[in-house]
């Protein structure tokens, strides 16, 4: 068993980028297009800033992502392959992506190149903080003594109890991407209209509820993330598009109400934002499992 590992995720955990340094991550940078210009998601956002992403969306630009290839995989894992060390990798819901299927692939190919060596790939069926969520109790089993099987099996057991909540906040961006119709998407932003999702065990992000008004969301996130056990004693994970105020609020709700104090926080990145739209909100936890839809 492994205990010589790295640990290999998306630009889509939508991480800090300090806290992915701390945690020792690699990170495989996203592909998104925006108005007919191609860019790579970095955790730093160094081609573009969150603020001059969302402000292009608002203005109708249109924004499409593209799945990570088998040749990406296998240039960003080469190097540790090469140096004698084995790679946990944590791919982005496959049902969100097709990234995951040529992960698989890639794992082919790297043992064919490397017999000795070893790679897992994980599916997350999880996506932006959720994926980081994971990340995060990945380092802490690594920093434990757990090998790498040990971590990918522990991993495996988490995700189903991972929680992950979104609210969309732009109904005409969703209308875009034709996830509403242009009827319902007039009568919802008229009537202050949020459809709350949620991600499934099959890891496809289904609309779950409708609610009317933010502060009404707010109360709804507060009280599913108290159905949870022992949500004080958690690393509790909240990321928005471009409305950190409203992400404070969650927090400042959370606190108050349940006394939580560890959080991690930041902006849903291009690739998520993309088919979520500004002003949307999220929020990772460990409950006991996903709810059935």
């Amino acid at each position: 068993m492994s205990s010589n590992f790295v640990i290999v995720v998306d630009s889509t955990t939508d991480l800090p980028q300090d806290l992915a340094d701390k945690l020792g991550l690699t990170v495989i940078p996203y592909i998104f297009n925006l108005d007919g210009k191609e860019y790579l998601n970095y955790l730093d956002n160094r081609e573009l800033s969150s603020k001059d992403f969302y402000n292009m969306l608002r203005e109708g630009k249109t924004a499409t992502t593209t799945q990570v290839t088998t040749f990406r995989y296998m240039e960003t894992w080469e190097p540790f392959l090469k140096d004698g060390q084995d790679i946990l990798y944590m791919c982005l819901s496959s049902g969100l992506s097709k990234s995951y299927d040529q992960s698989v692939l890639a794992v082919q190919e790297a043992k064919e190149a490397f017999p000795d060596r070893k790679v897992i790939t994980i599916d997350t069926k999880s996506a932006s903080l959720g994926q980081g969520a994971l990340a995060h109790y990945a380092v802490k089993a690594k920093e434990e003594g757990k090998t790498l099987e040990e971590t990918a099996e522990y991993i495996q057991d988490l995700i189903p109890k991972l929680q992950n909540w979104l609210m969309a906040d732009d109904l005409n961006h969703l209308r875009r991407g034709g996830r509403v119709s242009g009827a319902s998407a007039f009568v919802g932003t008229m009537l202050s209209i949020k459809p709350v999702l949620t991600i499934t065990d099959e890891g496809k992000l289904v609309p779950i509820t409708k609610l009317r008004g933010r502060s009404k969301v707010l109360a709804h996130l507060l009280e599913r993330l108290q159905e949870s056990p022992n949500p004080s004693s958690q690393t509790i994970f909240i990321s928005h598009s471009d409305d950190e105020d409203f992400a404070l609020q969650l927090k400042t709700l959370i606190i108050e109400k349940l006394g939580v104090k560890e959080f991690v926080i930041n902006n849903i990145g291009p690739v998520i934002g993309a088919h979520t739209g500004p002003g949307s909100l999220t929020l990772f936890y460990i409950g006991d499992k996903r709810p059935k839809i």
